[in-house]
Parts: structure tokens; C-alpha cells; sequence
């Protein structure tokens, strides 16, 4: 058996037993919740003291016990805690646990209200529906690591085709790409354009005529449908394809492949108009950005002095030349600036370029060399750490670039985009982002450029915030720096 068998053979256990495993903790865990609600009452006596009167044993509470699971369990399955899905926030899940819980809390106290049951304790009922959600909650974010860390592996992953390379295709692409976590493998793309070659390591398949004959040879658990609907037939029929497979088919809609935050829904007289937003960062998210990237950078050249210094200092002892390189790189909207960094190679590098051409490591417009014989042995030390990238801080702070962005590409690399390509000039470019932090180069370039996107499509601050924190372990270790 293979991996990729063994992955899908997983992902099938998963689906089948998960569930059942899920519902059956968190049995456990609402009935501990419940019994911790009672030591909390009973025992403690937490913020009111019980009178001997309403002294009652664990056991008067049995049949409100199995009462509160049963109604738990239904409410958590109607409010779709149990319905598989990918993608779904923690705090989505939070927030359908808060709801049940709240549900079943309401009904409880209806219950002892109409049957006038004087034992049971409302404050200690409080307690169970809190704990409840807590426990029920730290469980999620517990499952959520360990899926994780299996998909990590390869473990529990769906392996997807996808039907369609045009933009839709790719926009499905680049989210996997960034989101690992959804637990995805794409095994290649499909589509009747010749033209639509590989897209990064993705591998072009063939037509849509190859649908079946990948189906029966390719352990695929998912196909994802990307075509415009005028291929409306085409795509019924590659639907009844993969369910004769068992294979589930599901249709990105196709609506210039936008999510639901890009559409402006209005309302002229009854008729329903949808309008597009520009994808782009708001004025406020700009200001915002911008006064980080101010104070970051003004503190990171600070607390980098020392280091730049001791840098600047094994450059001019190591080799002849300057201490910086000054090159011109592309910007935001195809804008031209001078980017600084410490000199890592040696003097007159760049001509030398045209004789290293055949052996380029990178795909696409860029160039890569693990093992450059133009580089010192200062500059090795400083390109595994990141070191040769603290001068751009001075870019940061002139407003060229941001903390976190697109990485700036060469005028001669830019001139070589492809359309969809330029769409990662729309931003600042940055000194760290997203492709840096998910493999940097070990990614291809249209790898590259789909997570770039992605960032700019959702950027956020807390997304920035996210970068950031995962960059230091990556300059740390030196992760795919070279």
C-alpha cells in the first residue's frame, strides 16, 4: 500500500469514525462538566453558601443528568457542531457550542420551573452550561492540533483533483497552497486548454475526456469543479462521473471566483443587485499598516544596530567592496526603488550572472542557486540568516516597502509575469510574507505568487501579526534560506 493510499484509506476511517469518537468525548466531557458543576455548589460552595435544607447527593441529579447530555447532544448535531466541515473557524465552533449550550440551559431551567422541583440548584445548572462550553471548547482546540499535526504528516488528508486551470482554478489553488491546515493534497489539475501548462509543481493532466480514466487509476478523494457555467453540461456529467466512482464532486460557483466578503448585495425596488469590491487593503488598514511598519521598523533597527554593525564589519574584513548592495527593484503598481541590503557576493556578482544561467534552481523568472560560487563566505553566513535583509528596514521606514508583503521582484524578472502574476504588484511588497514563511525557496514561483495573492486578498492585521511571529523560527533556523 502506498502512502498516498494509506493517506486516503485514513481520511476514510476518519470520516466513518470521528464522528462517533467525537460524540462519544464529548459525553464524557459534558457529564464531567456536570459533575465538576456539582463539587462547585455542593463542595465549595462557590459564591453563595447552600442551606440544609437544599443539601441534595450527587445522586438526586442523575436523571437531570441524562436528561442535560441527551438535550446537549441533539442541540450540538442541530447546531452543527457533528457536520464535517473544513475551514471552520475555532470560534465558529465556539460560538455553535455557546448556542447549544444556552439552548439546553433555557430548557433546563423551564423544566425545573414548570415541575416546581425544589432540589435542584439553578446557580449549580449555571455552572454545568459554563463548563460545558469550556471543556467542550479547549476539546475542539485540542482536535484542531492533532488534525494538524496528522495532515502534517500527510495523515487524514484529502487527496483533490481539481477541473479547470483558468482563475477560479488557481484561486482554489492558492488557498489550499496557504491553508495546509484544511488538509488538502492536490494531485494535479485537468483542462481542455493545451495552453494552461503546469501551474508550479502541479501537474497539467490532461482533458476533461482523462476524468474517468484518473479516477480509476489515481487514489483521488475529491474533485473540485472550476469551470465557468457555460460548460454547465460538461459539469453535470463529470458530477455523475465521480458519484459512479464514489468519488464526491462538489462546483466552485462560478461568479468571478469571489467569496462572500467581496460581494456588495443592494436592493433596487426589489430587485437584488450584487456589486464587486475592489480587492484591495482599506484606507484605515493602510494607516494602521503603515504606523506598524513605522514603529516596528524604527525598533527593529534599534535593537539590530549592534548586529548590523558587527555585520558591516566581517563584510569589509571578509572580501573587498562595499558594505551595502543597492539594487532597483519593481514596487507597489509596477513602481521602480532602490533596495538595500548587506553585500553578500562578491564584487561585480551581477555580471557574472549570464554564465550561471544554465544553472538555475528556480522556476519561472527567478534566479536560484543553493550552492552560488559568487557568494563570500560572509555572505553564505548572512543569506542562511537573513541577516543581508536588516538594511531594508531603511526601506521600511522610506515608505518603499512594508514588514509584511509580496517579496519585490527585478524589473527584468517582472517584465516576464504572466497577467495574473503582476496581481502581487498591487501591495507594498514586504520583508517577510506568507511564501517566505510556508517554504520560501523551496517553493516554485507560480507558488509563490498564489500565496501572495492570497495575502492580499485576506489580508488582515492579525494575519500580518501571524507572519510575523512565524518568521522568526524560519531566520532562526535558516527554513529554505539560500
Amino acid at each position: 500500500m502506498t502512502a498516498d493510499h494509506l493517506s486516503s484509506f485514513i481520511l476514510q476511517l476518519n470520516v466513518n469514525r470521528s464522528l462517533w469518537l467525537l460524540v462519544f468525548i464529548d459525553i464524557l466531557l459534558i457529564n464531567l462538566a456536570f459533575g465538576l458543576a456539582y463539587y462547585a455548589r455542593y463542595t465549595l460552595q462557590l459564591f453563595a453558601p447552600v442551606l440544609d435544607a437544599f443539601q441534595a447527593p450527587f445522586s438526586a441529579y442523575a436523571q437531570l443528568q441524562i436528561g442535560y447530555t441527551v438535550l446537549m447532544l441533539i442541540f450540538l448535531f442541530v447546531a452543527g457542531v457533528y457536520t464535517p466541515q473544513r475551514g471552520v473557524s475555532w470560534f465558529a465552533e465556539l460560538y455553535r457550542i455557546i448556542n447549544a449550550s444556552t439552548t439546553v440551559g433555557v430548557i433546563v431551567f423551564a423544566i425545573i420551573f414548570l415541575s416546581r422541583t425544589l432540589i435542584y440548584s439553578r446557580l449549580m445548572i449555571l455552572w454545568a452550561i459554563a463548563l460545558t462550553i469550556v471543556l467542550l471548547g479547549v476539546a475542539r482546540l485540542v482536535e484542531r492540533a492533532v488534525r494538524r499535526e496528522l495532515r502534517k504528516r500527510g495523515l487524514g488528508v484529502a487527496r483533490v483533483l481539481i477541473v479547470g486551470a483558468g482563475e477560479m482554478g488557481r484561486t482554489v489553488v492558492r488557498t489550499m497552497t496557504a491553508r495546509p491546515d484544511l488538509g488538502y493534497k492536490i494531485v494535479g489539475f485537468i483542462d481542455d486548454d493545451p495552453s494552461k501548462g503546469e501551474l508550479g509543481r502541479l501537474k497539467n493532466l490532461g482533458g476533461l475526456e482523462r476524468v474517468e480514466h484518473i479516477l480509476n487509476t489515481e487514489p483521488v478523494d475529491e474533485v473540485l469543479i472550476t469551470l465557468p457555467w457555460m460548460y454547465q453540461r460538461k459539469i453535470v456529467a463529470l458530477v455523475r462521473t465521480c458519484q459512479s466512482h464514489g468519488v464526491r464532486a462538489r462546483v466552485v460557483p462560478d461568479l468571478f471566483q469571489l467569496s462572500l466578503s467581496r460581494l456588495d448585495v443592494d436592493d433596487l425596488g426589489g430587485i437584488p443587485i450584487i456589486g464587486i469590491k475592489e480587492v484591495r487593503i482599506s484606507r484605515i488598514g493602510r494607516l494602521f499598516k503603515r504606523a506598524l511598519d513605522i514603529v516596528l521598523a524604527a525598533l527593529g533597527l534599534l535593537l539590530a544596530s549592534p548586529l548590523m554593525l558587527l555585520a558591516a564589519l566581517a563584510i569589509k574584513l571578509d572580501s573587498p567592496g562595499p558594505v551595502f548592495f543597492r539594487q532597483t527593484r519593481v514596487g507597489e503598481h509596477g513602481r521602480l526603488f532602490t533596495v538595500f541590503k548587506f553585500r553578500s557576493m562578491r564584487e561585480g556578482a551581477e555580471e557574472e550572472l549570464e554564465q550561471l544561467l544554465a544553472y538555475n534552481e528556480a522556476s519561472g523568472p527567478l534566479f536560484k542557486m543553493k550552492d552560488d560560487p559568487r557568494r563570500t563566505r560572509v555572505g553564505r553566513l548572512l543569506r542562511t540568516t537573513s541577516l543581508d535583509e536588516l538594511p531594508q528596514f531603511f526601506n521600511i521606514l522610506l515608505g518603499d516597502m512594508s514588514l509584511v508583503g509580496p517579496r519585490p521582484g527585478l524589473p527584468s524578472e517582472v517584465e516576464q509575469y504572466q497577467p495574473w502574476h503582476r496581481q502581487r504588484l498591487e501591495v507594498q511588497p514586504g520583508l517577510s510574507g506568507l511564501w517566505q514563511v510556508s517554504g520560501r525557496s523551496d517553493l516554485t514561483f507560480d507558488e509563490m505568487c498564489l500565496l501572495d495573492i492570497y495575502y492580499i486578498e485576506n489580508w488582515s492585521l492579525a494575519l500580518d501579526f501571524v507572519i510575523m511571529l512565524r518568521t522568526i523560527p524560519r531566520v532562526l533556523f535558516g527554513s529554505g534560506a539560500y
